[in-house]
């Protein structure tokens, strides 16, 4: 029988491995994890093994899915209660899911995720980037106005997948430091408290430095 697995890029780089990595553990899915380390550009090894080129990959249980917000619909098919309970609560998870799926380009080309990166206080935060920090911030705090009682997440105590969506871009806030509401900075500190947010980067911080790309490694 084939093994299930679940293929991710670089952890220090990869924000739609993080989003498909998170999905597959909040599902308790038994998947062996096999990391392909990035080359910054097209990455051979990741052209040999998924479909479409990308990761993250999943194979399960004779299935494959090779996008990030496809293995959050698995996940939630194969293990109910990873989007909210309420009807909705769960399509407006679905829909700011979906808009991080599609959107922020300019935070993403500007602040590409670099766990590590040093000395990055403050930097590449043009208008543009900023305009899409402020729709993100503006997400946050009206799911969480709606949503959001009795936890730190966005809605609620449950780290959803919705969370795991948004957790590359907390990361990447977290390492260029840009100017956030409280608020903001208070879901940030939340998402990175996360045990499965946390244990992926001591994995990250493990990996070898031959692994390392060095213009996502030097601050600008």
């Amino acid at each position: 029988m084939t093994e299930d697995r679940l293929y991710i890029g670089t952890r220090r780089y990869s924000s739609w491995s993080l989003r498909g990595w998170l999905a597959v553990r909040l599902a308790r899915l038994g998947v062996a994890e096999i990391v392909i380390p990035l080359a910054g550009g097209v990455t051979p090894g990741v052209r040999a093994v998924s479909p479409g080129g990308t990761v993250p990959y999943l194979e399960h249980a004779g299935n494959k899915v090779w996008d990030s917000l496809a293995i959050c619909e698995y996940c939630a098919e194969q293990a109910p209660g990873l989007w909210p309970d309420s009807p909705a609560a769960r399509a407006h998870a679905r829909v700011i899911a979906a808009e991080m799926h599609s959107g922020f380009r300019e935070l993403r080309m500007a602040m590409p995720m670099s766990l590590f990166r040093p000395g990055s206080a403050g930097t590449c935060a043009s208008a543009a980037v900023m305009e899409d920090i402020a729709r993100i911030s503006a997400i946050w705090r009206e799911t969480r106005a709606r949503f959001g009682a009795g936890g730190p997440f966005l809605f609620g105590r449950n780290f959803t997948l919705a969370d795991a969506m948004y957790a590359p871009v907390v990361a990447r806030l977290l390492t260029y430091a840009p100017p956030l509401a409280a608020d903001a900075a208070a879901y940030c500190a939340a998402v990175r408290a996360h045990p499965l947010v946390d244990a992926w980067y001591a994995d990250a911080a493990a990996e070898p430095p031959d692994w390392f790309i060095e213009k996502y490694e030097t601050a600008p």
